[in-house]
């Protein structure tokens, strides 16, 4: 369907919901609500298309004054004027369309939860691990997010084998679904003395944090057991059974948590990272058939696709999706994120408008 059909498409339909609406004969109070939430949810882009329609109009009657062999002198003048202003902002307001003609993502305006896990490497790993995890508590800050630790496993010489968060606030979810993936790191460890550059490589992933109406957990179908927290190197933190693992058996998801010195609050924290690990497993399912493109798309969130290189030596980061190249690495790992996901989102943007023209 091209571009301008897609416009009358949503144009009739606005329409038609405007109509439906006023009939003598009136829906149910239910499905009048489901209409006017259709509705509202066209009316921004409507708007947009009218103007859109109203300046293309205005531009060919312009565009026939000036081509008018009878035309008076100082009109065509005037009239050229007004085109030249309309060739130059008639893009743009196209472009405006266009970006509200891509298909919305429900998840893109709820908070996330954050996982970064150490993975081949070892200590150097773990070590990047815990620059990763503050990279992303940075960035967080910097748009005046809320980040919430909660759970933390560290190696005790500063790494994390493993570090959850809870993110909250304006479209987390948006700015950080195309970090999910293995990041990879190449520097000197601390520990080398010889100067050798090392390779390492931690996994993030980024999950929607799901609400109860979004995915529905069966008492049933979970099996708690508590247990004693420890701490590095196995000693005791806590002298109650206060650590909580969580198992969803139908998939045989596990979540443990033992930060907390609270059982109730453990188990809270627990609950919410496996809702969101199965909320994320059943929208995985639900595009699963866009499995075989996947791969030449921007955000696949495929955890053990290679995404991105840190290079300490060069101070470069490279995101290989798109192929961008940054000697930014400094500022980036400071919180400076927004120069990587603004190019990933234009990409993904450019992607889904060739889908929809």
């Amino acid at each position: 369907m091209s571009l301008d059909e897609n416009l009358n498409r949503i144009l009739a339909r606005h329409e038609e919901l405007a109509a439906l609406m006023a009939s003598s004969t009136p829906p149910s109070a239910e499905e009048f609500t489901k209409l006017s939430r259709e509705y509202a949810d066209l009316s921004p882009i409507v708007g947009k298309i009218t103007k859109l329609l109203a300046a293309e109009s205005e531009a060919q009657d312009l565009a026939e004054m000036i081509a008018d062999p009878d035309a008076d002198d100082e009109m065509r003048e005037l009239a050229n004027l007004e085109f030249q202003e309309f060739k130059e902002t008639l893009p743009a307001l196209r472009h405006q369309v266009e970006l509200l003609l891509i298909p919305k993502d429900d998840a893109d305006t709820k908070n996330a939860i954050l996982e970064v896990r150490a993975g081949t490497g070892g200590d150097e790993a773990a070590l990047f691990a815990a620059d990763l995890y503050r990279m992303y508590q940075r960035y967080a800050e910097k748009r005046g997010w809320k980040f919430e630790n909660m759970s933390v496993s560290e190696i005790g010489i500063g790494g994390f084998k493993e570090a959850i968060a809870s993110i909250s606030g304006r479209d987390v979810f948006a700015k950080l679904k195309f970090e999910s993936g293995v990041h990879r790191v190449q520097r000197v460890p601390t520990t080398e003395s010889s100067g050798r550059i090392h390779t390492s490589a931690a996994t993030v992933a980024v999950m929607p944090e799901a609400e109860d109406v979004d995915i529905q957990i069966e008492d049933k179908d979970l099996r708690i057991d508590v247990f004693r927290a420890s701490g590095p190197g196995g000693q005791s933190v806590n002298t109650t059974d206060s650590a909580v693992r969580i198992t969803h058996i139908p998939t045989g998801v596990v979540v443990s948590q033992q930060d907390e010195k609270s059982q109730h609050k453990n188990k809270a924290k627990a609950m919410r990272v496996l809702r969101a690990r199965l909320y994320e497993r059943e929208r995985e399912q639900l595009h699963s058939e866009r499995a075989a493109t996947r791969k030449n798309q921007v955000g696949s969130g495929d955890r053990s696709e290679r995404i991105r290189t840190y290079n300490f030596p060069d101070r470069r980061i490279t995101d290989h999706r798109i192929g961008l190249t940054l000697h930014q690495l400094d500022s980036i790992l400071s919180g400076e994120l927004d120069v990587v996901i603004d190019a990933l989102t234009t990409e993904d943007q450019a992607r889904k408008l060739a889908e929809v023209s």
